[in-house]
């Protein structure tokens, strides 16, 4: 560990980087290092007190390590481990000793040693907790995780659900950028709204009006007319008015545009080989995380299967009797019935619905040569949510223009927009996930604002703005 701090003198400055040198990671302690003096440094999982002996679970970012203070050692740090609650912040020298055989803790990295503690100091003092982080789960409601936010991310389930959702992230760009795309990074402040509608946030930008972006979408289309093929991980934000388990007001969007498609397939084919690598990185990275929600990553077929959404709805009416086939879309209902069927008969949780009407998608999204009223655009469900949405894009100026103008627009608020395709700009599509929405449903999650850290919807900016 290393940390550059500006303190007070410079002896204070050489001594303290001589303590962050020194400190070293839970994970990193083993029999290798037994006799040997060691530091170490976080915070205070649990304390036993067995008369003479008192021992501690010390956490930091890599794992646990148990720390052992002996009366007989020294009294002065026995007293002062006698005083430390939960959630205090320590900074421990001690001595690497072997754990007997009997005692060895295989459910941690440490498991084989323990510390006796040679000096201790406080670093920082916990108030009384209002949460038991040391139950497997927290074992209260939503609302109280959510009113304790910054502590109930301590929880190691909590912790967890973040490292599955950081490995995604780190999937979703290495498989990206080995198949050639360019990462970009696009401003969340924006003149118009990207897709139209009334489900945008107004800002106040000097003395004049702007939004947050509900996509990054008209930027990274911008942006295949410079490099071909591109990928954002954004913020994006929708007032929707609607309090409900799946969504946000402020979400995650992975997403990705290429050039020079030959049809939306192509597409299709690039977000299936992202979400296999995303499935198998999880596997090789997180199986202890994963195994902490007793789940999996979902069972895929080699090829996902893909059906038309008038297919779809022909399925459920043969299995439900619900008869939604006049619909533009699916309901939270349908969604999950066309995977269970997905999974039954095509041995995958995960199938692309395909040909949406038009007034279902915005309006730069290609049509269907064969039939206008249908668009060459895609979901991709899995366990019975949306994960994915994308398809081809129009990529001919003057269509583009028409379209906007039809969708209630106004082709001078999309000026910069339309000069990519003014001068040329070749047949091009993309697609997004919602990272929250995907973490959910990989860990079987209830509600997604346990995927997002500091979750905003319309009853809450971190504080709750509706009182019970």
């Amino acid at each position: 560990m290393f940390k550059i701090v500006l303190l007070n003198n410079s002896r204070d400055k050489i001594l303290f980087s001589q303590i962050m040198l020194k400190t070293q990671q839970t994970n990193e302690l083993n029999k290798k290092l037994s006799d040997q003096i060691v530091t170490i440094g976080g915070w205070v999982q649990s304390r036993r007190d067995h008369g003479k002996l008192i021992f501690l679970d010390i956490r930091d970012q890599a794992g646990l390590v148990q720390a052992v203070a002996s009366q007989a050692v020294s009294n002065e740090v026995y007293k002062t481990v006698k005083q430390l609650n939960n959630e205090d912040v320590v900074l421990i020298t001690g001595e690497v000793k072997a754990r007997p055989i009997n005692l060895i803790n295989s459910k941690i990295a440490s498991g084989e040693i323990e510390i006796e503690v040679k000096s201790l100091k406080i670093l920082a003092k916990s108030r009384h907790l209002p949460l038991d982080l040391n139950k497997t789960d927290l074992s209260v409601s939503l609302v109280t995780v959510l009113k304790h936010r910054s502590l109930a991310l301590r929880h190691q389930k909590t912790r967890a659900i973040f490292k599955v959702q950081e490995q995604i992230v780190k999937s979703f760009r290495e498989g990206l950028a080995d198949l050639g795309f360019t990462e970009i990074f696009v401003p969340t402040i924006v003149p118009t709204a990207t897709e139209g509608g009334a489900e945008v946030f107004e800002v106040k930008y000097y003395d004049k009006k702007a939004y947050l972006a509900q996509s990054p979408q008209l930027y990274k289309q911008i942006m295949v007319s410079v490099f071909e093929k591109v990928f954002t991980v954004a913020h994006a934000y929708r007032a929707e008015p609607s309090v409900t388990t799946r969504h946000l007001s402020e979400y995650i969007s992975l997403d990705a545009e290429m050039g020079f498609v030959a049809d939306f397939q192509d597409i299709m084919a690039i977000v299936a080989e992202v979400i296999k690598k995303i499935f198998s990185d999880l596997n090789s990275y997180c199986q202890a995380e994963l195994g902490m929600f007793s789940n999996s990553t979902p069972q895929i077929s080699e090829n996902i299967p893909i059906i038309k959404l008038s297919q779809a709805q022909e399925i459920i009416f043969k299995r439900t009797k619900r008869d939604h086939r006049k619909e533009l879309d699916l309901d939270p209902e349908d969604e999950k019935e066309i995977c269970r069927w997905a999974k039954e008969e095509k041995g995958s949780e995960l199938i692309f619905i395909t040909h949406y009407p038009v007034p279902k998608r915005p309006f730069y999204t290609f049509p269907d040569p064969e039939d206008s009223k249908l668009t060459l655009s895609f979901d991709l469900l899995g366990r019975g949510l949306e994960w994915v949405t994308g398809g081809q894009r129009i990529n001919d100026y003057n269509q583009l223009v028409t379209n906007i103008k039809k969708w209630g627009n106004k082709p001078e608020n999309f000026k910069v927009y339309l000069e990519a395709f003014k001068y040329g700009l070749p047949p091009e599509g993309g697609f997004a996930l919602g990272l929250e929405r995907i973490t959910m449903q990989i860990l079987g999650l209830k509600n997604i604002r346990e995927a997002s850290l500091f979750p905003r919807d319309m009853e809450r900016v971190d504080i709750k703005l509706v009182k019970n």
